[in-house]
């Protein structure tokens, strides 16, 4: 039987095939955003196994520290998380664009590393949005290249009475929507990509039309970043 609702959204006789593609599209981004959750979940809880599942097997991960294949991306963050490395993701609202059996989702997140500065110990926060291609292979709903969108960041000691000296040109080297976070990552060994994607800018305008023409069918080939 049709729902009120259904009876005021869709009147006349095109209501039932009009719900049906509602509700279809509706579904399509809810196993899209379900991914997204299970990345930052699984990730963060060292699941490996099931982390594994949210790439296609030719998935790609860009991020400031690591550019490369989703299953190398898994190993060295297996690698790190061993060797105590502490990074943390938290995940807000979600924009999805679906077309067919491709998408782009967009998802506001954090980033949250604490490690040593200097000998102090820190925690640095980025917000931006992970910048998601999806494709739907076998049914099955998975990330072919993620590429965040670092916006702005943050550092603070975890001791408020911790005094921490930066180096302000080592600092200036890096863009300012994820400054901090390359500085901590650099002072800790990690060699970090200069030129991703930010709020505003050539990078991020050259991300948007790769997703459009992802959505639009085209081959999707490259570096972001290149």
């Amino acid at each position: 039987m049709e729902s009120t609702l259904q009876h005021r959204l869709f009147p006349g006789k095109y209501r039932n095939r009009e719900a049906k593609l509602l509700t279809n599209d509706m579904i399509e981004r809810v196993r899209i955003r379900e991914v997204v959750e299970n990345w930052a979940l699984w990730r963060d809880a060292g699941d490996w196994e099931r982390f594994r599942t949210v790439w296609h097997a030719d998935g790609v991960m860009m991020a400031t520290w690591f550019q490369g294949p989703a299953e190398r991306f898994i190993e060295v963050t297996r690698e790190g998380w061993d060797k105590g490395v502490s990074i943390l993701h938290f995940l807000g609202g979600s924009s999805i664009d679906v077309s067919g059996k491709r998408a782009i989702a967009q998802t506001k997140m954090t980033i949250s590393q604490r490690a040593a500065v200097d000998g102090v110990v820190c925690d640095v926060l980025c917000t931006g949005r992970f910048y998601d291609f999806f494709e739907k292979r076998d049914d099955v709903w998975a990330i072919v290249l993620r590429q965040p969108i670092y916006e702005k960041d943050r550092l603070d000691p975890v001791d408020p009475a911790a005094k921490l000296e930066l180096d302000r040109t080592l600092l200036a080297e890096f863009p300012e929507g994820y400054r901090h976070l390359a500085y901590v990552q650099t002072k800790n060994g990690f060699s970090v990509k200069r030129g991703m994607p930010v709020l505003k800018g050539p990078a991020v305008e050259r991300l948007y039309a790769r997703g459009g023409a992802w959505l639009a069918g085209k081959t999707l080939a490259g570096g972001e970043s290149d």
